[in-house]
């Protein structure tokens, strides 16, 4: 799956501009879960028994509510990702 059709899909099941600030708050939480998952090693990917406090299920989480909030203010990740890109080749010469 790219990132726009993440992007998508997560707009169409998510959308509620009106409580970005929320969506903020539930990312800086995801964020924390991960520090908590990275603490206890649990490298790799896992099977769906093993998803539960995972470092993959919170860098999803993480991932889903960075799209979230994209979406809410009108950003394309990925064509951001392209631009960003060029900006750093410029910037520390690539």
């Amino acid at each position: 799956m790219k990132l726009s059709e993440l992007q998508s899909y997560i707009k169409t099941v998510d959308h509620n501009p009106q409580l970005a600030h929320k969506y903020f708050l539930k990312l800086i939480e995801e964020v924390g879960e991960l520090s908590e998952s990275i603490n206890k090693d649990k490298t790799g990917q896992p099977e769906i028994s093993e998803l539960k406090g995972s470092i993959a299920e919170e860098l999803y989480d993480v991932l889903y509510y960075v799209c979230a909030l994209a979406n809410m203010h009108g950003v394309d990740l990925e064509k951001t990702h392209f631009l960003k890109d060029e900006l750093n080749k410029v910037k520390f010469g690539g």
